[in-house]
């Protein structure tokens, strides 16, 4: 991929979606754009013609006539490459489009690979390496939230926030570095207790993203909810209540889910993964234990947990040990726990709310009767943080950004006990450097054939 851009060669792709549709558009960038483009469009001589514009002529060989278009024009720099850029819309027929592409790579063009513009972009300058995988994420983006996220990494959320704290580092470890030059004087450029305050500043901002990505990354990916409880309390009636459809089996016998069942629901513009699993009882039946085993699993990757009881069948007590009976998987993901009481249209809902007045988080439902299922779904977006989104803070939702940050972070925090330690300025300064190293993998400052070819191979061609 990257060969082709160091050869200086022109590509081609089509960038709508495969299939037939009222519109299609074929984009080409690379020197020789606009002048592949020329050789088969009839009408203004196209290298005549200024930035920005748009021309309505025919693409043609030199037999036919092919379809009448519409050519965009963006001359480099001024182009999301920053490179000569052409824009083709014809009709979208499958075989208009393919013989049009087939066409121009006769005449000059190389089709493109997948991401490849964006990384024409990131190369260029137009955009940082954040903002270039946010493109991804924004095409990518199925609910308001993951596109709330992807268009503030687009702008340069995490970016901004990345670049400042190099800057300020950057002056110190250029102080450091200098103090070696002058080893054999016994200098000190760098204030060791000014460099600690500004590590502290820059270990707090980096937590902080860090600690935003549990959510940021659920978002983007869906937030993992699951619905447990014991046998019978209502788990698959839940969820077929929330898809509004028969997802689940329900049946009067007990342990009738054996595995999870998964399905997506959209709740407020941020998409819900809603998890089925199996009752956790202790059971002899080898695959109802499998099953019960299962659930545990999936209440340690869980971020929300719906712990469903049947009112009738259960006390306070019974509630207190189910609850134990998680803890430990609930632990390992921090999830947080909803507890419902189900089958309330079955029991008067004054007593029910007296019996169990200490668990002050328990909703009252009917998940057959769809009784305060809305209101259930209000304390789901609540439980998720969503209000985070309303601030226009800055969420860590890639994986590679969280681990990187996360590096960084370490490499702060050995620079730091190297300091109170009286370590050499070589020590210190190597891990800065280390720190300076994990930001920049962030941002793009710093990067390698094989993490672009890794980034830009995963976005779709013509993108």
């Amino acid at each position: 991929m990257l060969s082709s851009i160091a050869e200086n060669t022109t590509i081609v792709a089509l960038s709508t979606a495969q299939g037939v549709g009222a519109i299609g558009v074929i984009r080409l960038s690379g020197p020789k754009a606009i002048e592949i483009c020329n050789k088969v469009f009839k009408g203004k001589d196209l290298l005549k013609q200024a930035s920005h514009t748009l021309h309505f002529g025919k693409i043609a060989d030199e037999k036919r006539v092919l379809d009448e278009v519409v050519v965009s024009l963006f001359v480099a720099p001024s182009s999301y490459t920053g490179e000569n850029t052409v824009e083709i819309s014809c009709h979208g027929s499958p075989y208009i489009l393919k013989s049009t592409i087939e066409l121009l790579i006769k005449n000059g063009a190389t089709a493109a690979n997948p991401g490849e513009f964006t990384l024409r972009a990131f190369l260029n300058g137009k955009l940082d390496l954040t903002q270039a995988e946010a493109v991804g994420d924004l095409i990518a983006s199925n609910s308001e939230s993951a596109h709330k996220i992807a268009i503030n990494q687009m702008r340069g959320g995490i970016s901004n926030e990345i670049k400042r704290l190099r800057e300020e580092l950057i002056h110190f470890a250029s102080m450091i570095e200098l103090e070696l030059d002058f080893s054999e004087e016994d200098v000190e450029f760098a204030n060791r207790d000014e460099l600690k305050d500004l590590i502290i500043k820059v270990q707090k901002v980096l937590h902080q993203l860090i600690e935003t990505f549990a959510l940021g990354n659920a978002i983007k990916e869906g937030i993992p909810v699951v619905i447990a409880g014991k046998p019978n309390a209502g788990k698959s009636t839940l969820l077929n209540t929330l898809l509004n459809e028969e997802r689940a089996l329900v049946t009067e016998i007990e342990g009738t889910t054996r595995d999870s069942i998964e399905d997506e629901l959209n709740i407020g513009g941020t998409i819900f993964r809603f998890i089925d699993t199996a009752g956790i009882r202790q059971t002899e039946d080898v695959v109802e234990a499998l099953g019960v085993k299962r659930t545990l699993e999936k209440i340690e990757s869980a971020a929300i947990v719906l712990l469903i009881v049947d009112l009738n069948n259960t006390t306070p007590a019974l509630l207190k040990e189910t609850i134990v009976e998680i803890n430990d998987s609930l632990q390992k993901n921090k999830a947080k726990l909803v507890i419902i009481g189900n089958k309330v249209d079955l029991k008067n809902l004054a007593e029910a709310k007296a019996q169990f007045a200490e668990f002050e988080n328990l909703h009252f439902i009917s998940a057959k009767e769809k009784w305060n299922i809305e209101e259930l779904k209000e304390s789901l977006k609540e439980t998720a943080q969503l209000h985070i989104l309303n601030q226009d803070e800055t969420l860590v939702s890639n994986t590679r950004h969280w681990e990187a940050l996360t590096k960084a972070n370490v490499a702060l925090q050995t620079a730091l006990t190297g300091i109170d330690n009286g370590l050499t300025g070589d020590f210190i300064a190597m891990d800065i450097r280390a720190s300076l190293h994990q930001l920049g993998l962030i941002t793009g400052e710093i990067t390698t054939d094989d993490l672009l070819g890794n980034i830009f191979s995963k976005f779709c061609i013509g993108k």
